[in-house]
């Protein structure tokens, strides 16, 4: 059992406090308070840290750990299907993942990484099952969502394969769900597959990439831009798939998608009208403005997600189209995208939101009696009177720690 104390505690469900305190009893918080309110002695003796800010670890809402290899190697881009063609030039094929060892090797710097800037909980997609047990190693929670493709396929033999995958696999700190890419690249059969998979889940989530670039959209729409001509030269066109003639998020609720526990990731096309069938549906949003730059579709339109009401989530992607894993400078670039939007509602979305569609806020994403102690250490100038827009203005690494339940800070990343 141990007391500590901070020059600020930001509990996320509550206002923060200056001079708090948090208590902990074998990985749980079990108290926490103002400075004005006295710590009872039951608590133990108390460890100030001093110019600290604690705060509940960060959820990385979407990422894709198999593409860690790729760091550095897909140059930014002016245009979505452009970017695409490049990573496919490095990569290969979707479902070919190359190297394992590669791979492997790359996706533990990552997770290493990601739990050096923060990080608690993770929502990693996976085309290969390849690195499923990797965020284990450094102590991440949360799910792996095996990514289903495929524009050419008339049947669900893919999730009946997946099915038999997830199920053969062996215990984990990650839950094993399912995806479907994006609506560009499954067909109408295995997006009804995918659909009728997530409701046989429920509550587990699931993900999608959706309304990610003008060129998706002038598929979906109009059966017509790079999108097709990509698909033709892949010679994965199919000539009785029917245009769906609405946007891709009409599109995914048309076919039963969107659900309280759909993982929609992107949406940086998203009008008011799709932002209200995710808010009505219960969705969440899940947006990575520094990888939308990087692959050419602009910045997301942060300011209406928060208007629209729909819950907001934050991912890094994949090191194939942003620096680093660091979600502080997700939230930094949110922050820079739509300054109007409260800094308490950014770091909500980076922490409570992001657990809630994860379907782990039970556990994480607030410093909260009964919760995990999974609890962050944000190193301060002394004079900080602002705290939440200190730490939505980009926190770096070297800054960030983990407080321990024997009072002390961990190593730093």
């Amino acid at each position: 059992m141990t007391c500590l104390r901070a020059a600020w505690v930001v509990p996320i469900d509550q206002p923060p406090m200056a001079g708090g305190w948090v208590a902990i009893d074998e990985g749980r918080i079990i108290g926490i308070g103002p400075a004005e309110a006295p710590v009872a002695s039951v608590y133990g003796p108390i460890t100030d840290l001093g110019d600290v800010a604690l705060l509940p670890g960060l959820v990385n809402a979407h990422t894709h750990l198999e593409l860690s290899w790729l760091r550095g190697a897909v140059p930014r881009a002016e245009q979505f299907t452009d970017w695409v063609q490049a990573l496919f030039a490095v990569r290969g094929r979707p479902t070919d993942v190359g190297d394992l060892a590669r791979i492997r090797e790359a996706a533990l710097e990552t997770v290493l990484a990601m739990r050096a800037h923060g990080t608690s909980l993770v929502g990693d997609i996976s085309n290969s099952l390849a690195v499923a047990d990797i965020p284990a190693v450094a102590g991440l929670r949360g799910w792996t969502f095996h990514e289903l493709l495929g524009f050419g396929e008339r049947d669900d033999a893919q999730v009946t394969r997946s099915r038999e995958r997830r199920e053969a696999m062996g215990p984990s700190t990650l839950g094993v769900s399912v995806a479907a890419h994006a609506p560009y690249s499954v067909s109408r059969e295995l997006l009804d597959a995918v659909a009728a998979e997530a409701r046989r889940l429920s509550p587990a989530p699931v993900s999608v990439h959706v309304a990610e670039s003008p060129e998706e959209d002038a598929l979906i729409r109009n059966g017509t831009g790079p999108w097709r001509g990509l698909l033709e030269r892949m010679g994965v066109w199919r000539n009785d798939w029917r245009v769906p003639g609405v946007s891709p998020v009409a599109y995914l609720h048309g076919v039963g998608l969107l659900q309280p526990h759909t993982l929609a990731v992107h949406c940086a096309q998203a009008s008011d009208e799709d932002l209200e069938l995710l808010r009505m549906a219960g969705a969440t949003v899940v947006t990575c403005p520094r990888s939308n730059r990087w692959v050419g579709v602009g910045a997301p339109p942060i300011g209406r997600f928060y208007a629209s009401g729909v819950r907001v989530g934050f991912g890094t992607d994949s090191l194939a189209s942003v620096e680093d894993v660091n979600l502080f400078s997700e939230v930094a670039a949110a922050h820079a995208v739509a300054p109007q939007v409260p800094a308490a509602r950014l770091l909500a979305s980076a922490t409570l939101d992001g657990a809630r569609a994860l379907g782990l806020a039970a556990d994480y994403g607030s410093l909260t009696v009964g919760k995990c102690a999974d609890i962050v250490a944000v190193s301060l100038p002394s004079t900080v009177d602002d705290i939440e827009g200190h730490l939505v203005a980009g926190v770096a690494a070297e800054h960030v720690s983990w407080a321990s339940t024997r009072g002390a800070l961990g190593a730093r990343g």
